[in-house]
């Protein structure tokens, strides 16, 4: 098992500081969510069914000509490597690894590697991962590029395989319609911008020849009956959708603009977080979280990545812990030079 943001429990015995008392921003998951309402009891009582209106629905929402819901993406993640036999595979790095961790798995030869390499050497692979926007990084890529590789992969039976599982702030950059060619896969996860982890619940845009073996080897009921009762309603809300992604726009702006105002200005980041490189990070989410403030920590590279604040008390908290934690490691370093 790899290590993920939201350990929030464990970070709790770790640091004797309550779980009710922490400000979690280990995760890119919206702190404003889709307001559930109340799951009528049919939904608990009966199986699934494919045809209840949620394919179309989200069709029209991601704007792809066919796709099929998976208990989050990390479910496509684990099984596309398993439709394959052994071949050699690129993934970009730093990245979200459970990509490269699943075709490992799976026996593949894997290469992780920055995304200027991966695009430049397409022959070199049979497929090629990427993340758009990028996690942690929130690199983007043009789509002429991101098209010009799935055509020289396609042409010899490859995949590109774009997981953009943090798109739907920025949709006009979303390959999804794109997603009928043969050898194009994209994933998609409700998780992150509706604020709906727990649902577990994403979709796959691709072939439907790649629908119909991912839907064989995934077997039925991928999804809950209540997960699909609330994805029915949230993906067809365009207003709230709406107003979310201007929230999400404007507060991955200000998280950008107060790490900036503390010397820790990002290296990159989405609407949904903020990332920086520094070989300070680990004392840096030491001292936070001593402060009760928990961000994801990476080791290769060094870094940090911070989610948003939910409200104004949350933002006024993290400005107050970086300002502490700041000089603290400033006081910690002049006290080491002497």
């Amino acid at each position: 098992m790899l290590e993920h943001g939201g350990r929030l429990l464990r970070a709790a015995r770790r640091y004797g500081i309550a779980a009710e008392r922490w400000l979690d921003l280990s995760t890119g998951i919206s702190p404003t969510a889709w307001p559930v309402p109340a799951i009528p009891a049919r939904a608990w009582q009966r199986l699934p069914e494919d045809d209840d209106g949620l394919i179309d629905i989200a069709c029209a929402y991601y704007g792809a000509p066919a796709l099929w819901p998976v208990a989050g993406s990390q479910a496509a993640i684990q099984a596309l490597p398993e439709l394959r036999a052994p071949v050699r595979v690129g993934v970009l790095a730093p990245g979200y690894a459970e990509h490269a961790h699943a075709w490992r798995r799976c026996g593949h030869a894997v290469q992780s590697l920055p995304a200027a390499e991966l695009l430049r050497h397409v022959d070199a692979f049979d497929v090629i991962v990427l993340i758009h926007p990028n996690n942690p990084g929130g690199d983007r890529f043009e789509r002429e590029a991101l098209l010009q590789a799935h055509a020289a992969l396609a042409a010899r039976g490859g995949w590109l395989v774009i997981d953009e599982a943090f798109m739907d702030a920025t949709p006009e950059h979303s390959l999804c319609a794109d997603s009928a060619r043969e050898g194009l896969i994209v994933l998609r996860s409700v998780g992150k911008f509706f604020g709906l982890a727990g649902a577990r619940a994403g979709f796959v845009c691709a072939a439907p020849p790649l629908l119909r073996a991912l839907r064989e080897r995934l077997g039925p009921w991928t999804l809950s009956g209540p997960a699909r009762h609330v994805l029915r309603a949230a993906l067809a809300d365009r207003d709230w959708q709406a107003a979310q992604r201007e929230r999400l726009l404007a507060d991955g702006a200000r998280l950008a603009a107060l790490l900036s105002a503390h010397g820790l200005a990002p290296s990159g980041g989405s609407a949904f977080f903020q990332w920086r490189r520094g070989e300070d990070a680990s004392p840096l989410h030491e001292a936070l979280a001593r402060r009760g403030v928990l961000t994801r920590l990476f080791e290769q590279p060094p870094s940090l990545r911070f989610g948003l604040p939910g409200d104004e008390a949350e933002w006024r908290r993290l400005d107050a812990a970086l300002a502490a934690a700041v000089d603290e490691l400033a006081a910690a370093s002049t006290q080491g030079g002497r």
